[in-house]
Protein backbone atom coordinates (compact mmCIF):
# COMPACT_ATOMS: atom_id res chain seq x y z
CA UNK A 1 0.00 0.00 0.00
CA UNK A 2 1.31 3.30 -1.32
CA UNK A 3 0.68 4.90 2.35
CA UNK A 4 -0.72 8.12 1.21
CA UNK A 5 -4.48 7.22 2.36
CA UNK A 6 -6.01 5.87 5.07
CA UNK A 7 -7.81 2.53 4.97
CA UNK A 8 -11.47 3.07 3.46
CA UNK A 9 -14.55 0.01 4.22
CA UNK A 10 -15.95 -1.64 1.04
CA UNK A 11 -18.44 0.79 -0.34
CA UNK A 12 -22.51 -1.22 -0.98
CA UNK A 13 -22.63 -1.11 -4.66
CA UNK A 14 -24.57 0.90 -6.57
CA UNK A 15 -27.46 0.06 -9.68
CA UNK A 16 -27.28 2.05 -12.90
CA UNK A 17 -30.69 1.59 -14.06
CA UNK A 18 -30.36 4.08 -16.89
CA UNK A 19 -27.12 5.09 -18.74
CA UNK A 20 -27.98 8.13 -21.57
CA UNK A 21 -26.03 10.19 -24.05
CA UNK A 22 -26.47 13.20 -26.10
CA UNK A 23 -23.22 13.25 -28.49
CA UNK A 24 -22.98 13.88 -32.04
CA UNK A 25 -22.21 9.69 -32.45
CA UNK A 26 -25.34 8.95 -31.15
CA UNK A 27 -28.12 9.91 -28.46
CA UNK A 28 -29.20 6.18 -27.73
CA UNK A 29 -26.99 3.68 -25.48
CA UNK A 30 -26.86 1.08 -28.31
CA UNK A 31 -26.27 3.49 -31.21
CA UNK A 32 -23.40 5.53 -28.98
CA UNK A 33 -21.69 2.11 -28.53
CA UNK A 34 -22.51 0.78 -31.63
CA UNK A 35 -20.32 4.05 -32.89
CA UNK A 36 -17.15 3.46 -30.30
CA UNK A 37 -16.81 -0.23 -31.28
CA UNK A 38 -16.95 1.16 -35.22
CA UNK A 39 -14.00 3.00 -34.00
CA UNK A 40 -16.46 6.18 -35.39
CA UNK A 41 -15.04 9.49 -34.85
CA UNK A 42 -16.94 12.77 -34.68
CA UNK A 43 -14.15 15.19 -34.77
CA UNK A 44 -14.04 17.25 -37.97
CA UNK A 45 -12.71 20.37 -39.03
CA UNK A 46 -15.92 23.46 -38.46
CA UNK A 47 -17.94 24.19 -40.98
CA UNK A 48 -17.94 27.77 -42.30
CA UNK A 49 -14.97 30.32 -42.33
CA UNK A 50 -12.07 28.04 -42.62
CA UNK A 51 -9.90 30.72 -41.18
CA UNK A 52 -12.07 30.45 -38.06
CA UNK A 53 -12.81 33.89 -36.08
CA UNK A 54 -10.89 34.30 -32.82
CA UNK A 55 -13.67 36.89 -31.28
CA UNK A 56 -16.73 34.94 -32.17
CA UNK A 57 -16.38 31.01 -32.90
CA UNK A 58 -14.73 28.93 -30.08
CA UNK A 59 -13.61 26.78 -33.05
CA UNK A 60 -11.38 29.58 -33.95
CA UNK A 61 -7.62 29.32 -33.16
CA UNK A 62 -6.01 33.01 -32.93
CA UNK A 63 -3.07 31.47 -34.05
CA UNK A 64 -4.50 31.05 -37.43
CA UNK A 65 -6.70 28.70 -38.61
CA UNK A 66 -9.48 26.67 -37.15
CA UNK A 67 -9.43 24.23 -34.43
CA UNK A 68 -10.93 20.71 -34.77
CA UNK A 69 -13.86 19.90 -32.39
CA UNK A 70 -16.34 17.17 -32.30
CA UNK A 71 -19.63 19.28 -32.34
CA UNK A 72 -23.33 19.08 -31.39
CA UNK A 73 -24.07 21.16 -34.31
CA UNK A 74 -27.22 19.10 -35.67
CA UNK A 75 -28.36 19.61 -32.00
CA UNK A 76 -31.70 20.60 -31.92
CA UNK A 77 -34.30 20.38 -29.02
CA UNK A 78 -37.06 20.69 -30.85
CA UNK A 79 -35.98 17.58 -33.40
CA UNK A 80 -34.49 15.72 -30.13
CA UNK A 81 -38.60 15.99 -28.81
CA UNK A 82 -39.61 14.44 -32.07
CA UNK A 83 -37.80 11.67 -31.77
CA UNK A 84 -37.45 10.63 -28.54
CA UNK A 85 -41.41 12.16 -27.37
CA UNK A 86 -43.21 11.59 -30.17
CA UNK A 87 -45.92 9.74 -27.69
CA UNK A 88 -45.66 12.09 -24.88
CA UNK A 89 -46.80 15.79 -26.51
CA UNK A 90 -47.24 17.02 -23.13
CA UNK A 91 -43.85 16.19 -21.83
CA UNK A 92 -42.36 17.61 -24.91
CA UNK A 93 -44.05 20.95 -25.26
CA UNK A 94 -43.01 21.24 -21.53
CA UNK A 95 -39.46 20.71 -22.61
CA UNK A 96 -39.68 23.46 -25.14
CA UNK A 97 -41.28 25.99 -22.74
CA UNK A 98 -38.86 24.94 -19.91
CA UNK A 99 -35.80 24.82 -22.34
CA UNK A 100 -36.35 25.74 -25.49
CA UNK A 101 -34.29 29.39 -25.15
CA UNK A 102 -31.60 28.17 -22.52
CA UNK A 103 -27.91 27.86 -23.10
CA UNK A 104 -26.62 25.17 -24.87
CA UNK A 105 -25.66 23.48 -21.57
CA UNK A 106 -29.12 23.73 -19.96
CA UNK A 107 -30.82 22.43 -23.06
CA UNK A 108 -28.90 19.48 -23.31
CA UNK A 109 -28.85 18.53 -19.70
CA UNK A 110 -32.82 18.60 -19.77
CA UNK A 111 -32.90 16.72 -22.73
CA UNK A 112 -30.31 13.59 -21.78
CA UNK A 113 -31.90 13.65 -17.97
CA UNK A 114 -35.45 12.66 -19.54
CA UNK A 115 -34.15 10.26 -21.58
CA UNK A 116 -32.26 9.18 -18.45
CA UNK A 117 -35.62 8.92 -16.90
CA UNK A 118 -37.53 7.10 -19.48
CA UNK A 119 -34.94 4.45 -19.56
CA UNK A 120 -35.21 3.78 -16.24
CA UNK A 121 -38.57 2.99 -16.60
CA UNK A 122 -39.65 6.02 -14.34
CA UNK A 123 -42.53 8.71 -15.93
CA UNK A 124 -41.69 12.39 -15.59
CA UNK A 125 -43.21 14.10 -13.40
CA UNK A 126 -44.76 11.07 -11.69
CA UNK A 127 -44.15 10.02 -7.42
CA UNK A 128 -40.53 9.07 -8.01
CA UNK A 129 -39.24 12.49 -7.97
CA UNK A 130 -40.23 13.43 -4.39
CA UNK A 131 -37.32 10.62 -2.94
CA UNK A 132 -34.92 11.43 -6.14
CA UNK A 133 -31.72 13.76 -5.80
CA UNK A 134 -29.61 15.68 -8.86
CA UNK A 135 -26.55 16.36 -9.59
CA UNK A 136 -25.27 18.25 -12.55
CA UNK A 137 -21.69 17.89 -13.24
CA UNK A 138 -19.68 20.71 -14.25
CA UNK A 139 -19.11 24.54 -13.35
CA UNK A 140 -18.29 27.71 -15.83
CA UNK A 141 -20.70 25.32 -18.44
CA UNK A 142 -22.19 28.41 -20.68
CA UNK A 143 -18.83 29.99 -21.24
CA UNK A 144 -19.94 30.57 -25.40
CA UNK A 145 -23.41 32.15 -24.50
CA UNK A 146 -21.46 35.09 -21.82
CA UNK A 147 -19.29 35.65 -24.28
CA UNK A 148 -21.95 36.22 -27.12
CA UNK A 149 -23.90 38.04 -24.81
CA UNK A 150 -21.03 40.24 -23.71
CA UNK A 151 -20.58 41.19 -27.37
CA UNK A 152 -23.61 41.63 -27.66
CA UNK A 153 -24.48 43.84 -24.89
CA UNK A 154 -21.51 46.21 -25.87
CA UNK A 155 -22.59 46.40 -29.50
CA UNK A 156 -26.35 47.05 -28.79
CA UNK A 157 -27.29 47.07 -25.08
CA UNK A 158 -30.92 47.84 -25.64
CA UNK A 159 -31.24 43.75 -26.80
CA UNK A 160 -29.65 42.55 -23.80
CA UNK A 161 -32.51 40.00 -22.34
CA UNK A 162 -33.37 39.98 -18.85
CA UNK A 163 -33.31 36.21 -18.64
CA UNK A 164 -29.14 36.60 -19.48
CA UNK A 165 -30.03 36.88 -15.12
CA UNK A 166 -30.68 33.07 -15.26
CA UNK A 167 -29.17 31.41 -18.55
CA UNK A 168 -25.37 32.36 -17.39
CA UNK A 169 -25.79 30.37 -14.05
CA UNK A 170 -24.80 26.85 -13.91
CA UNK A 171 -27.87 26.30 -11.72
CA UNK A 172 -30.13 26.67 -14.76
CA UNK A 173 -29.34 23.20 -15.62
CA UNK A 174 -30.49 22.67 -12.28
CA UNK A 175 -34.11 24.40 -12.66
CA UNK A 176 -34.15 22.99 -16.22
CA UNK A 177 -33.64 19.28 -15.25
CA UNK A 178 -35.65 19.51 -11.97
CA UNK A 179 -38.79 21.18 -14.19
CA UNK A 180 -38.84 18.91 -17.15
CA UNK A 181 -38.30 15.24 -15.06
CA UNK A 182 -40.32 16.31 -12.16
CA UNK A 183 -37.35 15.88 -9.67
CA UNK A 184 -38.00 17.48 -6.39
CA UNK A 185 -35.48 16.22 -3.87
CA UNK A 186 -32.00 17.32 -2.91
CA UNK A 187 -29.89 18.96 -6.04
CA UNK A 188 -26.80 20.97 -6.64
CA UNK A 189 -23.92 21.41 -9.14
CA UNK A 190 -20.74 19.44 -8.99
CA UNK A 191 -17.47 20.98 -9.98
CA UNK A 192 -14.07 19.52 -10.68
CA UNK A 193 -13.18 20.43 -14.08
CA UNK A 194 -12.63 17.63 -16.52
CA UNK A 195 -13.58 15.40 -13.65
CA UNK A 196 -16.93 16.78 -12.91
CA UNK A 197 -18.42 14.13 -14.42
CA UNK A 198 -16.84 11.23 -12.31
CA UNK A 199 -17.17 13.38 -8.90
CA UNK A 200 -21.05 14.14 -9.51
CA UNK A 201 -21.12 10.32 -10.36
CA UNK A 202 -19.05 8.92 -6.94
CA UNK A 203 -21.24 11.44 -5.13
CA UNK A 204 -24.17 9.71 -6.36
CA UNK A 205 -23.45 6.31 -5.67
CA UNK A 206 -22.45 7.77 -1.64
CA UNK A 207 -26.01 9.58 -1.63
CA UNK A 208 -28.00 6.08 -2.56
CA UNK A 209 -25.52 3.62 -0.43
CA UNK A 210 -25.68 5.87 2.48
CA UNK A 211 -29.52 6.18 2.12
CA UNK A 212 -29.53 10.02 1.94
CA UNK A 213 -31.64 9.47 -1.67
CA UNK A 214 -33.44 6.60 -2.33
CA UNK A 215 -32.29 7.20 -5.83
CA UNK A 216 -30.01 10.18 -7.57
CA UNK A 217 -30.12 11.17 -11.20
CA UNK A 218 -27.00 12.60 -12.73
CA UNK A 219 -26.30 14.86 -15.39
CA UNK A 220 -23.54 16.17 -17.42
CA UNK A 221 -24.75 19.04 -19.60
CA UNK A 222 -22.22 19.55 -22.82
CA UNK A 223 -20.18 22.24 -21.95
CA UNK A 224 -18.92 25.07 -23.90
CA UNK A 225 -15.93 27.13 -24.75
CA UNK A 226 -15.63 30.53 -25.90
CA UNK A 227 -12.87 31.68 -28.04
CA UNK A 228 -11.00 32.98 -24.85
CA UNK A 229 -10.99 29.81 -23.29
CA UNK A 230 -9.83 27.74 -26.37
CA UNK A 231 -7.21 30.63 -27.25
CA UNK A 232 -5.76 29.93 -23.65
CA UNK A 233 -5.77 25.98 -23.77
CA UNK A 234 -4.28 26.15 -27.31
CA UNK A 235 -1.28 28.45 -26.00
CA UNK A 236 -0.99 26.10 -22.29
CA UNK A 237 0.23 23.02 -25.33
CA UNK A 238 -2.57 21.26 -24.08
CA UNK A 239 -4.75 21.52 -27.39
CA UNK A 240 -4.55 19.82 -30.72
CA UNK A 241 -3.96 22.49 -33.48
CA UNK A 242 -1.27 22.08 -35.53
CA UNK A 243 -0.39 18.77 -37.48
CA UNK A 244 -3.07 16.71 -39.30
CA UNK A 245 -5.60 19.17 -40.32
CA UNK A 246 -6.25 17.52 -43.20
CA UNK A 247 -7.72 14.68 -41.30
CA UNK A 248 -9.16 15.60 -38.12
CA UNK A 249 -10.20 12.36 -36.59
CA UNK A 250 -6.80 11.43 -36.56
CA UNK A 251 -5.61 14.55 -34.43
CA UNK A 252 -6.39 13.43 -31.27
CA UNK A 253 -3.97 10.65 -30.05
CA UNK A 254 -3.74 9.14 -26.88
CA UNK A 255 -0.30 7.40 -25.57
CA UNK A 256 0.98 7.53 -29.16
CA UNK A 257 4.15 9.37 -29.77
CA UNK A 258 3.53 12.15 -32.17
CA UNK A 259 0.26 12.96 -29.81
CA UNK A 260 0.03 16.94 -29.42
CA UNK A 261 -2.81 17.51 -27.64
CA UNK A 262 -6.44 17.27 -27.15
CA UNK A 263 -9.50 17.87 -29.19
CA UNK A 264 -12.73 19.49 -27.80
CA UNK A 265 -16.02 17.65 -27.66
CA UNK A 266 -19.75 18.28 -26.90
CA UNK A 267 -21.48 15.79 -25.29
CA UNK A 268 -24.19 15.20 -23.12
CA UNK A 269 -24.34 12.11 -20.60
CA UNK A 270 -27.35 11.32 -18.04
CA UNK A 271 -27.80 8.04 -15.42
CA UNK A 272 -29.88 6.76 -12.55
CA UNK A 273 -28.53 5.32 -9.19
CA UNK A 274 -30.58 3.50 -7.21
CA UNK A 275 -30.21 0.77 -4.75
CA UNK A 276 -30.05 -2.92 -6.27
CA UNK A 277 -32.59 -3.87 -3.67
CA UNK A 278 -34.96 -0.57 -4.72
CA UNK A 279 -34.27 -1.67 -8.61
CA UNK A 280 -35.59 -4.81 -8.23
CA UNK A 281 -38.52 -4.11 -6.27
CA UNK A 282 -39.93 -2.48 -9.15
CA UNK A 283 -38.56 -4.36 -11.69
CA UNK A 284 -36.00 -2.48 -13.14
CA UNK A 285 -33.09 -4.02 -15.23
CA UNK A 286 -29.87 -2.84 -14.15
CA UNK A 287 -27.50 -2.08 -16.67
CA UNK A 288 -24.25 -1.88 -14.19
CA UNK A 289 -23.27 -1.68 -10.76
CA UNK A 290 -20.98 1.18 -9.60
CA UNK A 291 -18.90 -1.02 -7.11
CA UNK A 292 -16.14 1.35 -5.71
CA UNK A 293 -14.84 5.13 -6.14
CA UNK A 294 -11.72 7.01 -5.19
CA UNK A 295 -10.89 10.48 -5.51
CA UNK A 296 -7.76 12.19 -4.29
CA UNK A 297 -6.01 15.78 -4.74
CA UNK A 298 -2.33 16.51 -5.47
CA UNK A 299 -2.06 19.38 -3.12
CA UNK A 300 -0.61 21.37 -6.15
CA UNK A 301 -2.18 23.91 -8.03
CA UNK A 302 -1.83 24.33 -11.80
CA UNK A 303 -2.10 22.27 -14.98
CA UNK A 304 0.60 19.31 -14.53
CA UNK A 305 -0.60 16.42 -13.60
CA UNK A 306 1.15 14.28 -10.91
CA UNK A 307 1.36 10.23 -10.93
CA UNK A 308 1.14 9.96 -6.93
CA UNK A 309 -2.48 11.67 -6.91
CA UNK A 310 -3.78 9.47 -10.21
CA UNK A 311 -2.42 6.28 -8.62
CA UNK A 312 -3.87 7.20 -4.76
CA UNK A 313 -7.22 7.46 -6.57
CA UNK A 314 -7.07 4.41 -8.50
CA UNK A 315 -5.73 2.34 -5.63
CA UNK A 316 -8.77 4.27 -3.62
CA UNK A 317 -11.41 3.22 -5.64
CA UNK A 318 -9.96 -0.37 -6.21
CA UNK A 319 -9.68 -0.33 -2.10
CA UNK A 320 -13.17 0.65 -1.64
CA UNK A 321 -14.69 -1.75 -4.02
CA UNK A 322 -12.72 -4.91 -2.04
CA UNK A 323 -10.73 -5.61 -5.34
CA UNK A 324 -7.32 -5.53 -6.18
CA UNK A 325 -5.32 -4.84 -9.81
CA UNK A 326 -5.68 -8.59 -10.95
CA UNK A 327 -10.01 -8.13 -10.93
CA UNK A 328 -9.78 -5.14 -13.43
CA UNK A 329 -10.39 -5.74 -17.02
CA UNK A 330 -10.25 -3.18 -18.35
CA UNK A 331 -9.54 0.81 -17.83
CA UNK A 332 -10.74 3.67 -19.57
CA UNK A 333 -8.07 5.94 -19.21
CA UNK A 334 -8.31 9.53 -19.02
CA UNK A 335 -6.35 9.81 -21.95
CA UNK A 336 -6.33 12.94 -23.66
CA UNK A 337 -3.66 13.07 -25.95
CA UNK A 338 -1.68 15.25 -24.52
CA UNK A 339 2.04 15.17 -24.30
CA UNK A 340 2.76 15.52 -20.94
CA UNK A 341 -0.70 14.08 -18.94
CA UNK A 342 -0.63 10.49 -21.11
CA UNK A 343 2.94 9.66 -20.68
CA UNK A 344 2.09 10.98 -16.71
CA UNK A 345 -1.14 8.53 -16.59
CA UNK A 346 0.95 5.38 -18.41
CA UNK A 347 3.26 5.67 -15.48
CA UNK A 348 0.47 5.72 -13.03
CA UNK A 349 -1.31 2.88 -14.71
CA UNK A 350 2.00 0.65 -14.84
CA UNK A 351 2.30 1.43 -10.90
CA UNK A 352 -1.18 0.11 -10.34
CA UNK A 353 -1.41 -2.72 -13.11
CA UNK A 354 2.08 -3.77 -13.77
CA UNK A 355 2.10 -4.93 -17.17
CA UNK A 356 -0.95 -7.37 -16.81
CA UNK A 357 -1.71 -8.89 -20.59
CA UNK A 358 -4.92 -9.73 -19.71
CA UNK A 359 -5.94 -6.46 -18.97
CA UNK A 360 -7.10 -3.77 -21.69
CA UNK A 361 -6.67 -0.09 -21.72
CA UNK A 362 -8.18 2.46 -24.11
CA UNK A 363 -9.41 6.46 -24.31
CA UNK A 364 -13.09 7.17 -25.67
CA UNK A 365 -11.44 10.84 -26.59
CA UNK A 366 -10.74 10.43 -29.48
CA UNK A 367 -13.90 9.32 -30.86
CA UNK A 368 -15.78 12.27 -28.67
CA UNK A 369 -13.33 14.64 -28.31
CA UNK A 370 -12.28 15.87 -25.11
CA UNK A 371 -16.23 16.81 -23.47
CA UNK A 372 -14.72 18.93 -20.78
CA UNK A 373 -16.83 18.81 -17.71
CA UNK A 374 -18.76 15.81 -18.78
CA UNK A 375 -16.03 13.74 -19.97
CA UNK A 376 -16.17 11.61 -16.99
CA UNK A 377 -19.86 10.73 -17.38
CA UNK A 378 -19.75 10.64 -20.82
CA UNK A 379 -16.92 7.66 -20.64
CA UNK A 380 -18.72 5.81 -17.71
CA UNK A 381 -21.45 5.17 -20.41
CA UNK A 382 -19.24 4.40 -23.05
CA UNK A 383 -17.62 1.76 -19.99
CA UNK A 384 -21.08 0.56 -19.66
CA UNK A 385 -21.77 -0.25 -23.55
CA UNK A 386 -18.58 -1.98 -23.55
CA UNK A 387 -18.91 -4.26 -20.85
CA UNK A 388 -22.32 -5.29 -22.05
CA UNK A 389 -21.02 -5.91 -25.53
CA UNK A 390 -18.15 -7.67 -24.08
CA UNK A 391 -16.07 -5.66 -26.34
CA UNK A 392 -13.33 -3.06 -26.17
CA UNK A 393 -13.17 -0.21 -28.60
CA UNK A 394 -10.38 0.74 -30.40
CA UNK A 395 -7.48 3.21 -29.83
CA UNK A 396 -7.96 4.19 -33.73
CA UNK A 397 -4.87 6.84 -33.86
CA UNK A 398 -2.55 4.12 -31.84
CA UNK A 399 0.30 4.12 -34.19
CA UNK A 400 3.67 4.25 -32.36
CA UNK A 401 2.56 3.13 -28.65
CA UNK A 402 4.26 5.74 -26.20
CA UNK A 403 4.60 2.94 -24.24
CA UNK A 404 4.64 -0.84 -25.64
CA UNK A 405 4.21 -2.46 -22.46
CA UNK A 406 0.82 -1.14 -21.83
CA UNK A 407 -2.30 -3.59 -22.40
CA UNK A 408 -3.99 -0.77 -25.45
CA UNK A 409 -6.42 -1.92 -27.46
CA UNK A 410 -5.24 -2.10 -30.75
CA UNK A 411 -6.76 0.20 -33.77
CA UNK A 412 -9.91 -2.05 -34.07
CA UNK A 413 -12.12 -3.41 -31.57
CA UNK A 414 -10.95 -6.62 -29.51
CA UNK A 415 -13.52 -8.68 -28.18
CA UNK A 416 -12.53 -9.21 -24.35
CA UNK A 417 -13.81 -10.81 -21.14
CA UNK A 418 -15.03 -7.74 -19.37
CA UNK A 419 -16.95 -7.71 -16.42
CA UNK A 420 -15.13 -5.09 -14.08
CA UNK A 421 -14.02 -1.80 -15.00
CA UNK A 422 -12.08 1.42 -13.97
CA UNK A 423 -12.69 5.14 -15.38
CA UNK A 424 -9.96 7.47 -15.05
CA UNK A 425 -10.91 11.22 -14.82
CA UNK A 426 -7.79 13.62 -14.18
CA UNK A 427 -8.58 17.05 -14.29
CA UNK A 428 -6.33 20.22 -14.13
CA UNK A 429 -6.25 21.92 -10.40
CA UNK A 430 -4.71 18.39 -9.03
CA UNK A 431 -8.22 16.85 -9.19
CA UNK A 432 -7.98 12.68 -9.61
CA UNK A 433 -10.91 11.00 -9.39
CA UNK A 434 -11.90 7.31 -10.75
CA UNK A 435 -14.61 4.67 -10.24
CA UNK A 436 -14.75 0.93 -10.53
CA UNK A 437 -18.06 -0.24 -12.97
CA UNK A 438 -19.10 -3.71 -12.84
CA UNK A 439 -21.66 -5.99 -14.49
CA UNK A 440 -24.91 -7.03 -12.36
CA UNK A 441 -23.40 -10.03 -10.49
CA UNK A 442 -19.84 -9.86 -10.37
CA UNK A 443 -18.76 -11.39 -7.78
CA UNK A 444 -15.53 -9.96 -5.78
CA UNK A 445 -12.87 -12.18 -7.12
CA UNK A 446 -9.69 -11.47 -5.07
CA UNK A 447 -10.53 -9.63 -1.92
CA UNK A 448 -10.19 -13.13 0.35
CA UNK A 449 -7.45 -13.90 -1.73
CA UNK A 450 -5.35 -10.84 -1.43
CA UNK A 451 -6.26 -8.57 1.83
CA UNK A 452 -4.33 -5.72 1.03
CA UNK A 453 -6.33 -4.56 -2.19
CA UNK A 454 -3.53 -2.26 -3.36
CA UNK A 455 -1.70 -5.46 -4.28
CA UNK A 456 -0.27 -4.89 -7.72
Amino acid sequence: MSGDAPEAAAVQPVAVTAAAVLSPLGDRLDGFTAALLAGRSAVRMPSGDANGDANGDANGDAAGGPLPVAALDDFVLGSWAERHLADDPDTAALLRRVAGRAALPARTAACVALRAVLDAGLEPGGAWGEETALLVAGSNLALAHQAATVLGHHSSPGRLRASYALTHLDVDAVGAVSEVTGVRGEGWTVGGASASGTIALLQGARMVASGWARRVLVVAPAAELSPVEAEAFRRTGAMAHAALRGTPERMCRPFDRDRQGFVRGEAAAAVVLESAAGARSRGAEVLAEIAGHGQRLDARRGTEPDARGQVAAMRAALRSAGLTAEDVDYVNAHGTGSVLGDEVEAASLRAVFGERRSLRINSTKPLTGHCLSAAGLVEAVAVIGQLRAGRAHPNPNLDHPLDPGLPLVGTRAERHSMRTALSNSFAFGGVNASVVLRLPGTARTAASAHPNPDHT
